[in-house]
């Protein structure tokens, strides 16, 4: 089983310097790879000077997370791709856990290690935690994080299991599986394109999975704050784009409709924080949703495989009005 660590960059060169160096000790067991999205600093020639080893891989343009990646991995020969940010540090043998789980269970296509945060190592990151799950309207949470309330690694998740989606600051998937499904829709450009193939895959009959004995720490925010409005359009419009593809042709009008009724709450929401900026940038997912819906219609598949995508309802239902902050409490 070969594996490559691929690192997508776009302009960045402090992080690369900051978190390449442990990616490099601890994957001997890995070719690496580092694809640039046509970065305007340094990155590239600090590569060529100081990791010899490193294979380039130059995009033309920064096509984002998704068509970056996609450019990138044509030129990739691996049997397994790591997909890591360019923001994550890795542990002392975080790869063996992940050569185990793919070889116990065949089924198994993605694999998700237990992501901690960089600056406070005892606490679960944003960007995927322990594994990530969606309610009946697409909304996402994970083991470790809903909303923004975020958990404290007590060892409550240390033990692997199968998750619905892995996050794309370290998602590790096969080859084989990633063509197959057709790769990341570039549609997305950024965020939430993991959880689109993550669903693809999981409705071609593989699962997804957590592996808790693998652990990395994220920084976040390295390339868009978690707090920027064009984050809040990206992640509000993909997860239109998520639910529009994926959703059982049965519970999709019912669905859409309910998730409109909530986008524009969230409005409120931001109505009362003062946040202005935000508001827009959900008018802006709408608008964009409509504008592409027809492309994104016809990239429904025509034979979905029912399965119970969702872990509950209502995520915001639980979280605001019954105020269950953790996952464990959440039914």
């Amino acid at each position: 089983m070969s594996i490559a660590v691929v690192i997508l960059n776009w302009n960045g060169l402090g992080l690369l310097k900051t978190f390449l160096p442990s990616v490099v000790k601890h994957s001997a067991e890995a070719q690496i790879y580092v694809i640039d999205n046509a970065s305007a600093d340094d990155s590239v020639s600090f590569l060529k000077a100081n990791y010899p080893k490193i294979k380039i891989i130059s995009n033309s343009t920064n096509a984002g997370y998704a068509g970056g990646y996609n450019q990138g991995l044509k030129h990739v020969d691996a049997d397994i791709y790591i997909l890591l940010n360019n923001d994550v540090s890795v542990c002392e043998n975080w790869l063996k856990p992940i050569i185990v789980a793919f070889d116990t269970h065949n089924d198994v296509a993605v694999i998700q290690p237990k992501i901690l945060d960089y600056n406070k190592p005892d606490y679960f990151e944003y960007a995927g935690l322990a594994g990530g799950f969606l309610d009946i309207c697409g909304y996402p949470y994970c083991r470790g994080r809903i909303f923004n309330t975020l958990e404290k690694d007590k060892g409550q998740y240390n033990k692997d299991t199968e998750i619905l989606w892995a996050s794309g600051a370290c998602l590790i998937v096969k080859r084989k599986v990633f063509w197959d499904i057709g790769a990341f829709d570039e549609m997305y450009f950024a965020h939430q394109e993991e959880i689109d193939l993550c669903w693809r895959i999981h409705n071609s009959g593989y699962k997804i999975w957590y592996c808790h004995q693998s652990c990395v720490y994220h920084l976040g925010g390295g390339t868009l704050s978690a707090f920027h409005p064009q984050k809040t359009f990206l992640n509000f419009r993909n997860s239109l784009f998520n639910i529009t593809k994926n959703v059982p042709s049965p519970w999709y009008v019912f669905i859409i409709f309910k998730r409109l009724l909530l986008d524009g709450l969230a409005c409120v929401r931001f109505l009362f924080l003062g946040q202005f900026k935000h508001i827009f940038a959900v008018f802006r997912a709408h608008l964009s949703f409509y504008q592409n819906s027809f492309k994104i219609i016809k990239k429904r598949e025509k034979a979905l495989i029912f399965f119970k995508y969702h872990s509950t309802w209502s995520i915001v239902f639980q979280y605001f009005i019954l105020r269950k902050k953790f996952f464990d409490d959440i039914n």
